[in-house]
């Protein structure tokens, strides 16, 4: 690392972007030439020529044959391997000391790496001649758009991308490309760009990738971070001020750290999850919080500061009862909470680890249609982007809001608003565009596009703008047009792309229905231009496809501006049935060869338009077809198959133009193929290298041996050959060689290529990478069995680092010298050959770089330009690199590519019919069906002629039946007689049964079906129908009526109509309603539990007799308590009086009052009083009434659609009578017809009257009866249907049908008419039959009648006419009657269809109205909500200010009443002083005297205790300056002692006053106090007030505007009005003017009202005059009562103070006086004084009986201690003895003993010691007892001494 020079930094970047720089080499390790001697030695052995392995341009420590050993190993391992194990393993641990130095050690701000030191470079065989630049990068036109977080912005022209192993940063404008190269060459992980767009990040793949942080515009690597993860980075983010960043690592470790990247020091790392992670973020509020994401997971981070220092925590969120998922996008919000996405598309917010709600859009749909892949904030709303191709903007409210409203955790939501960017868009990622003024993004569509999206949503707002598109996915084939620089490329994302890449332009694509798999450009044999390429598709389909430039057509007037290229489908085919792999046309352009991976290759003759030659069959599927070069004597195909199979295909050969209908298939069977079948040959490389190495180390150590054996003999002679021997024997043998190994599973061959006539090379993958393997094919042998043959090849070349890297493509430049190698981790090899060496003899240098990406970019295609001037490859990554081959010769730039020009006429040609269908036949298939539908044409044919011939069968033994039948019966054959055998026939009949029963067996499930069909059609559209159309039709006349086609009631009329609209109650309604005491009733009903004042006794007490005491005491009491009883009730009647006279005049209103409802009044009648606001008018105001909201709307709409089908209903109803009646007419005239023919069959004809015809019931009548059905109709429906399908011609068929329907009609309703004809024949018989005696004559001999019989006859004739002529005119009665009855209902549905046209037309109105309201209706309900809560809050505020007034009411109240008390106490002291008492004056002084006063309450708190103590320092201050004042003014005044003569009891009476006085100030002061700081309160509240007031006007300003747009977006509604002429009296110049936009639209109703209005308003302005006349006379009235009322109070006052004066001699105060009636507080000491006395007596009696008590235990006390005494007294006395008694024994016995005895010694210590114990017990109990003599002594315990105690 060095500091960067000060050096241009345009100059580095133009050499980063040309790849020009070099770098060097270290050689080869010493056991690679071991190897290098050891390959050698192999081709003395063998006789061929075997490559030298190559190093890898990361250079290995470890030797191929390790590398070999290790194929078997994982990725890893293998990785570690090849890199070596030094760089793998970790580096050593510095010393404590150094790594503090480290820490210490800042790196400076200035300091920048050297990018040439870091970024790969190519590989070059050392001691080569290749140049480092052999290949420079030119463009990429690839893009990996499933790469997560691959687009990001530096600036708004700059955008960062990664292509494989190179950072692209693209300028928009400019469309200029700049190249940064990854440092590790194994590709990029991922990229980041700061916050601030001054830096953006690199984190790379590889063993122990770095992070290298670049420096913005200048491109310098800034900073490197070191051992973040171990193989690749997953995903990296800055915090929101830049200074941290996080990263994440891949497989298999994921772990996240955090850095402080400008010190290169990781803060923190963890584990994130043991499965894969896609994200990690900090919090943007709090960067101690990250999130990160990933495959079934989320989890939230904490940075915490624990015991052992600052850790990572995280909490992983649980999910619940939601299923688990991959979770790929997700925002923190700004209080902690986390929203993500999931993979069905709703959203999760996630709180506290747990999903809080769940969010889908309304009826349970989705947020999006799949995954949701990213979420942001902007500007207060979340944005979020789907995998749907949507963006959607939400409420950030009402997500941050949100909770879960039932179980199913569940809460629908709508987006503001949405945009779809396109079909066929997968939005991955989106960041924004810093452009002032405009909200524009970019977002990466993983379809492969960059699109540029307006998210403003406003009138203005751009169509989303697709600035780049790409492939998406891997490109599966390339190809090169032979004569200039375009190219072109197809993969599975069902597009062909057209480049061209000289001048780095993208020219056109063609999308299909299915993806490509293989290209080839079309040789200019057959299309000189090199204007065809040829393209296959997965489905089989193989397209030519034409290019040519469309500025060269024929310009037309108004034709768009046209591109550079443009792409047109020539000719489609398919051949196959599977993915066509491969596409190859032979060396002289006659023949195409198609591969596929159905294992077929089909030829095609390109002269003849494609036609097919024929196809051959493979053993395995096609991956590659070779044609042979001009060098092979014959044209053959090399076809490669994948499974280890090569066959050689001859040229096929070309049929003549006849054509072979008799052949049934393409298939070529005569064809001599010739088959290799690769067997791997591997391990037995592997066993000659080992051979090799160990003959040559054998030779080393014969020669050392040989060379020490002469040193020995020379130095020690025989002993020294001795001692070779031993060694010799002590050699061990040695080890066994590699066994031979061969693959169960055949390893795929990837490509290959010929090296000469029935040779060629192939490379493979598996087991088998490693080398290039040379093969020949054996002769062909048509009996052979080619899957059992084995054959290896016959020389092999080696493939150094390609052991689990294999080539998988080749190409070669023109002259053959290079090849072009692509390779399975997407890297680039180039081996320099010479000229004509096909078996590859001097490949050994080459040229080594990795492009695409490491894991996923395998090199697909490679291939070079028609010049060889440029290379392009294109690999699964998405990515297109385009080369500059190196040349010694200095080429004039090509600016751009020359596009064919197109063919004369091709504007005129047909486009031909694409095979879209992925099921259609292939050319071999629809072969076989052909020649399959011959055969079954055939088959039908002889079907046919036996039907033929049988049926002549059955018609010549009819002829005989009908033969038979006409003999005579003695002659007639039996039926059974013309039966060859009864068994045949019964055989028949049972198989006729079972076949019956097969066939309904079989129908079944069509039955069921059909059924369930006909119920789901009945339900869709019968069910659904309350009545059908019946077209009742008149007998006489052609007039008709119809009744409506009614279906159930919508939903809006099945919604219930509120009877009173909802609205906001507005203030004045709500004043009047609630009053200001909204809430007395609550707190009234809170308080009203009070505590009785008196006492409970209880029910256990016993009664006993009361004293004389108590009874004094009660008397006293009762006495006290009805004086002050009398006297509280003439206080309470003077305060009823005085509360009496200020609530009157309270009432009295002022001189100037007016009446509150009359200034409202005036008020309104001077606003609205000529002003008639229209709803169109600016300043039109609409009533709270008036407001319409959705709800209401679509209320109004039902209650329309109810009132509408109610009256259609009743008219279907009355339709529906008619038609009965219509029926009974019928039925009772065919009665009558029925009377009227046996009438007529009386009277001669002559006398006949023409009989009515009988009216018909059309089948529309009965409409119900259309669904009735039997067999005949059934039979005739089928036998209607076999003749339509019989019919051809589709005229023929509607015809047909046309009438089918019409004869099925028909039918029944003759059917119909037949059944009601005969059911009225029959009622009428027996009508007739017992209405009219007809006779009937007997066959008797006709006679002539009598003169009797002819008078009979005579009056039956007029009889009977008379009943024909009134059964005629019955009959008509009948019919007039019915159609009079249809016309005056034909009249009124007339006028009911009117009526529902104007009702269609308003519900047309209706609905419009309430679409347009519910797009208002989500506003309105904002600024609703808000003005009812400011109105609430409002309200609130209103209550507290009106509870505070009451508060001081209340207390100002109480503050009267304690100076009332006060001066009741004043009173009352002046009352017991007295007249002219000589010491009132002393002792009112005592009794206003201030003194101290200490505190009853402790204060608690701290927080009071400050407070209180300087109010009581006040209140202290102010009570000495009082007694400072009072004593200034007497200086001997003393209150503690009662002057002589004066009453003691007055004294203490006025010490006791003054303490209550006292107590009445402090309360006082209190409630002063406390009435303040409600006044304060009060005012706070008044502000507040004033201020919600304020926003509530401005809220209700804000609604009423919007209720005006709303009004206004209303009025533009059109309403459709029918009037007629008489209806408009809007006329100018007596003529109706053609605009009537000017004109009202009055109801009548309303008109007229308006009319009655004037007149109403002439007869109140009457009445106001009339009574303003007689109020100024009432006014006169009261005033002059007003004066004589004064006069009369007057007079009554002056009566009252001469009354006084005469009775008490002065005016006095009669309230005072009422109210000293009693002194309550002498009384009250008196009966205390009672009490106290009696209480003191009985305390005096007790404690006399407790000290007798007392004394009688005293006495018992001291006799006690006298008798203990005695005892001790004669114990003594015996002790004395006893002593005397033991000296005399000791003096006697102990005179041999000269000292004296220790236990005498003790044992007398021991009595001394008790006899000191006792004597001061003795003095204890003398003390105890002299102090139980005196009153009220302390008695001590008994003093106990040790002894005692042991």
């Amino acid at each position: 690392m060095k500091e960067p020079d000060d050096q241009d930094t345009d100059e580095g970047k133009s050499e980063r972007s040309k790849s020009d720089g070099r770098q060097s080499h270290s050689s080869r390790s010493a056991s690679k030439s071991a190897v290098k001697e050891d390959y050698k030695s192999v081709e003395d052995t063998t006789g061929e020529t075997f490559t030298e392995g190559e190093e890898s341009y990361l250079g290995d420590n470890e030797s191929y044959v390790e590398h070999l050993e290790g194929s078997s190993s994982s990725f890893q391992d293998d990785y570690v391997e090849r890199i070596g194990k030094s760089q793998y393993m970790e580096t050593p641990v510095p010393d404590a000391e150094e790594a503090e130095e480290e820490v210490k050690k800042k790196i400076s701000d200035s300091f920048f790496y050297d990018y040439t030191e870091l970024a790969s470079m190519p590989f070059v065989t050392p001691d080569s001649n290749i140049p480092l630049d052999l290949l420079t990068l030119v463009h990429s036109f690839g893009y990996d758009c499933r790469k997560r977080a691959n687009l990001q912005l530096l600036d708004s022209n700059m955008v960062l991308y990664v292509a494989g192993n190179q950072l692209i940063l693209l300028n928009l404008k400019t469309k200029e490309q700049t190249y940064l190269r990854s440092s590790s060459g194994r590709g990029i992980g991922v990229i980041g760009v700061h916050p601030q767009k001054t830096y953006f990040t690199v984190a790379e793949k590889g063993v122990f990738p770095k992070i290298i942080i670049y420096e913005y515009p200048s491109l310098r690597p800034y900073r490197i971070l070191q051992d973040g993860t171990d193989l690749a980075y997953a995903y990296v983010n800055f915090n929101c001020d830049g200074t941290l960043l996080a990263s994440v690592g891949g497989n298999p470790d994921h772990t996240l750290t955090i850095w402080n990247w400008k010190e290169e020091q990781p803060l923190l790392r963890t584990k994130a999850f043991s499965q894969e992670v896609f994200k990690v973020t900090f919090n943007p509020e709090d960067d101690e919080q990250l999130t990160t994401s990933g495959s079934g997971h989320i989890k939230f981070w904490e940075m915490a500061l624990t015991f052992t220092g600052l850790k990572l925590q995280g909490s992983l969120g649980r999910f619940g009862k939601t299923a688990t998922n991959d979770i790929e996008g997700y925002m923190e919000l700004p209080d902690g909470k986390v929203l993500s996405g999931s993979e069905w598309g709703n959203m999760l917010l996630w709180e506290g680890g747990h999903i809080k709600v769940e969010l889908s859009r309304a009826a349970g749909k989705p947020c999006h249609q799949g995954p949701i892949n990213q979420i942001m904030l902007d500007e207060g709303e979340v944005i979020t982007i789907g995998s749907d191709g949507c963006v959607r903007i939400w409420d950030f409210e009402t997500i941050d809001t949100a909770d879960t409203i039932d179980e199913t955790g569940l809460l629908e939501i709508e987006p503001i608003n949405e945009l779809q960017v396109d079909k066929n868009v997968r939005l991955f990622s989106m960041i924004k565009m810093n452009e002032i003024g405009n909200n524009f993004w970019l977002s990466q569509d993983s379809n492969g596009a960059i699109w540029k999206l307006d998210l403003s949503f406003s009138n203005i707002t751009q169509d989303p703008e697709c600035l780049f598109s790409f492939h998406s996915g891997a490109i599966e084939a390339l190809a090169v047009s032979p004569l200039t620089y375009l190219m072109a490329t197809t993969g599975l994302d069902c597009s062909v792309r057209l480049y061209d890449f000289a001048s780095k332009t993208p020219l056109v694509q063609m999308k299909f229905k299915q993806g490509g798999t293989a290209l080839s450009w079309v040789p200019r044999l057959v299309s000189y231009g090199g204007a065809q390429i040829t393209a296959g598709f997965e489905d089989g389909v193989v397209r030519i496809l034409e290019i040519y430039d469309p500025k060269g057509l024929t310009i037309f007037v108004g034709r768009k501006r046209v591109s550079d290229a443009d792409i047109r489908l020539k000719q489609v085919f398919k051949p196959h049935t599977s993915p066509v792999t491969a596409l190859a046309y032979d060396r002289d352009g006659e023949v195409l060869a198609t591969g596929s991976k159905d294992q077929t290759v089909f030829f095609f003759e390109v002269e003849r338009d494609y036609k097919p030659i024929g196809y051959i069959t493979t053993p395995g599927p096609v991956c590659q077809l070779t044609w042979s070069t001009a060098s092979h004597p014959e044209s053959t195909l090399l076809i490669i198959c994948e499974n280890g199979y090569v066959l050689e295909a001859p040229f096929p050969t070309i049929k003549e133009e006849e054509e072979d209908h008799d052949v049934v298939s393409y298939e070529i069977k005569d064809m001599c193929i010739k088959c290799f079948h690769f067997s791997s040959v591997k391990s037995k490389i592997l066993r000659l290298i080992e051979i090799a190495k160990r003959k040559k180390q054998k030779e080393l150590k014969e020669k050392e041996k040989e060379e020490r054996r002469k040193s020995l003999e020379a130095e020690m002679g025989e002993d020294g050959e001795k001692e070779l021997q031993g060694e010799e024997e002590e050699e061990e043998e040695e080890e066994a060689l590699p066994e031979i190994f061969i693959p169960l599973t055949p390893c795929h061959i990837l490509c290959g290529f010929y090296s000469g006539p029935g040779k060629f090379w192939v490379s493979l993958g598996g087991y088998d990478s490693g080398f290039l393997y040379h093969c020949e094919f054996p002769p062909y042998d048509k009996s052979s069995d080619i899957t059992e043959k084995k054959d290896e090849p016959f020389d092999f070349r080696l493939l150094e680092d390609t052991e689990d890297n294999p080539i998988t493509t080749i190409t070669f430049s023109i002259n053959q010298e290079m090849m072009f190698c692509g390779m399975q981790n997407g890297a680039i090899r180039v081996y320099i050959l010479n000229k004509n060496d096909p078996s590859l003899t001097t490949m050994e240098d080459y040229w080594h770089f990795s492009m695409h990406d490491n894991n996923y970019g395998c090199i697909k295609a490679i291939s070079t330009s028609f010049d060889d001037r440029f290379l392009v490859t294109t690999g699964a990554d998405s990515n297109i690199f385009v080369f500059n081959i190196f040349s010694e010769f200095e080429l004039k730039k090509v600016m751009k590519a020359k596009v064919p020009s197109p063919r004369f006429g091709i504007e005129t040609e047909p486009i031909p019919e694409d095979i879209e269908d992925p099921k259609a036949y292939s050319i071999e298939n629809a072969r076989r069906k052909r020649e399959h539908d011959k055969l079954m044409k055939e088959g039908e044919e002889i079907k046919a002629e036996k039907r033929e011939r049988i049926e002549a069968l059955r018609n010549q033994l009819q002829k005989l039946l009908q033969m038979n039948e006409e003999l005579p019966k003695h002659m007639q054959f039996k039926r059974t007689d013309f039966d060859l055998d009864s068994k045949i026939r019964a055989e028949i009949d049972r198989k006729t049964a079972n076949k019956i029963q097969r066939v309904e067996k079989e129908l079944a499930w069509e039955k069921e079906k059909h059924q369930l069909g006909l119920m789901k059609l009945q339900n869709r559209f019968r069910d659904s129908l309350e009545s059908d159309t019946i077209v009742v039709h008149a007998i006489q006349s052609d007039h008709k009526i119809s009744s409506y086609r009614l279906v159930k009631p919508s939903k809006y009329s099945k919604s219930k109509r509120p009877s009173q609209s909802e609205r906001r109650v507005s203030k004045f309604e709500r004043f009047e309603k609630e009053g200001t005491g909204r809430k007395d009733s609550q707190r009234d009903t809170g308080g009203s539990i009070s505590v009785p004042e008196e006492s409970i006794i209880e029910k256990g007490k016993k009664f006993r007799p009361k004293t004389l005491s108590e009874i004094m005491v009660e008397n006293q009491i009762e006495k006290t308590r009805k004086l002050i009883l009398k006297a509280e009730r003439a206080q309470l009647k003077i305060q009823q009086r005085k509360k009496e006279w200020e609530d009157m005049y309270k009432s009295k209103p002022d001189d100037d009052y007016e009446d509150p409802k009359d200034v409202q009044a005036i008020k309104e009648a001077q606003l609205y009083m000529g002003d008639f606001n229209l709803k169109t008018a600016p300043d039109y105001k609409i009533p709270e009434h008036m407001r319409i909201n959705a709800a209401k709307k679509k209320e109004e709409l039902g209650y329309l659609d109810s009132m509408a089908y109610a009256k259609k209903m009743h008219m279907n109803k009355c339709i529906v009578s008619l038609r009965d009646l219509k029926v009974a007419v019928i039925e009772e005239i065919q009665c009558l017809v029925q009377e009227l023919k046996n009438i007529q069959s009386t009277l001669h004809v002559s006398k006949h009257i023409p009989i009515p015809q009988i009216p018909q019931i059309y089948p529309e009548e009965v409409p119900e009866k259309r669904f009735q059905y039997d067999e005949e109709t059934l039979l005739a429906f089928k036998r209607q249907q076999m003749k339509n399908q019989a019919e051809t011609a589709p005229q023929v068929e509607q015809a047909v049908s046309a009438g089918s329907a019409g004869s099925f009609f028909r039918l029944s309703s003759g059917k119909d008419g037949d059944l009601t004809a005969r059911d009225s024949l029959s009622r009428s018989s027996k009508a007739s039959v017992f209405n009219l005696d007809i006779p009937k004559f007997m066959e008797f001999e006709r006679t002539d009648p009598t003169e009797v019989e002819l008078e009979i006859m005579k009056r039956d004739e007029i009889k009977h006419l008379y009943m024909q002529q009134y059964l005629i005119n019955r009959i008509k009665e009948l019919i007039v009657t019915f159609d009079a009855e249809l016309r005056l209902l034909r009249h009124q549905k007339l006028k009911l269809d009117t009526q529902m046209k104007l009702s269609d037309l308003h519900h047309v109105t209706l609905f419009q109205e309430m679409l347009l309201l519910k797009n208002f209706e989500k506003q309105e309900n904002i600024l609703q909500e808000r003005v009812n809560s400011l109105d609430k809050e409002e309200q609130d505020m209103q209550w507290k200010i009106n509870e505070n007034l009451k508060e001081m009411e209340e207390k100002k109240n109480e503050v009267a009443k304690v100076q009332d008390q006060e001066k009741a106490l004043y009173a009352g002291f002046q009352a017991a002083l007295g007249e002219n008492n000589k010491f009132a004056n002393f002792l009112m002084k005592v009794l206003k005297k201030r003194i101290k006063r200490v505190k009853k309450k402790e204060v608690e708190g701290d927080a009071d205790e400050d407070e209180e103590s300087d109010e009581s320092s006040e209140e202290e201050s102010s009570l000495e300056s009082d007694e400072d004042e009072s004593g200034s003014e007497d200086e001997v005044f003393d209150d503690s002692i009662c002057p002589t003569n004066c009453d003691m009891g007055l004294f203490e009476l006025a010490l006791q006053l003054r303490e209550k006085r006292l107590d009445i100030e402090e309360a006082l002061v209190e409630e002063k106090k406390m009435i303040d700081n409600l006044r304060k309160e009060y005012d706070t509240l008044s502000k507040k007030v004033n201020i919600v007031a304020t926003n509530l006007n401005m809220a209700e300003e804000a609604l009423e505007a919007y209720q005006r747009e709303k009004q206004q977006r209303l009025n533009e509604l059109l309403v459709v009005i029918p009037l007629k002429l008489h209806q408009i009296e809007y006329v100018v110049f007596g003529e109706i003017p053609s605009d009537l936009s000017g004109t009202l639209v009055f109801s009548n109703h309303s008109l007229g009202q308006l009319q009655k209005r004037i007149v109403q308003l002439h007869e109140e302005n009457s009445q106001q005059q009339k009574l303003n006349k007689e109020c100024r006379e009432r006014r006169k009235q009261l005033t002059r009562e007003k004066r004589e009322m004064a006069r009369t109070i007057q007079k009554m006052q002056e009566t009252v103070s001469q009354l006084m004066v005469s009775k008490f001699g002065r005016v006095i105060n009669l309230e005072a006086l009422q109210t000293l009636s009693v002194n309550t507080t002498l009384e009250e000491l008196k009966i205390k004084k009672l009490r106290k006395e009696l209480s003191n007596a009985k305390e005096m009696k007790m404690w006399e009986e407790k000290i007798a008590q007392v004394r009688r235990e005293l006495m018992m006390k001291t006799k006690e201690h006298t008798k203990k005494l005695h005892q001790m007294n004669d114990l003594c006395i015996e002790k004395k003895k006893l002593d005397s008694q033991l000296n005399i024994l000791q003096n006697q016995q102990g005179n041999a003993f000269q000292g004296p005895r220790k236990a005498d010694t003790v044992a007398r210590e021991k009595v001394t010691e008790l006899i000191h114990v006792q004597a001061e017990r003795i003095l204890a109990l003398k003390e105890e007892v002299a102090l139980l003599r005196k009153k009220g002594g302390l008695v001590l315990p008994p003093i106990h001494s040790t002894q005692e105690n042991e």
